[in-house]
């Protein structure tokens, strides 16, 4: 299920950087929603190890 939210999400973010739908804020909050999921991630996996 998390999968398919990411995987829309970043298709209707890739649309909106070749239409120019939204303003520029938008693509940078998603970028930054990114680094946040995926330094949660990896901090989640290194807490699991130890």
């Amino acid at each position: 299920m998390i999968w398919t939210i990411i995987g829309l999400l970043l298709l209707f973010w890739i649309l909106g950087l070749v239409f120019h739908i939204a303003g520029g804020l938008i693509h940078l909050l998603l970028v930054l929603a990114v680094v946040v999921f995926i330094i949660k991630l990896v901090s989640g996996t290194m807490k699991n190890k130890a």
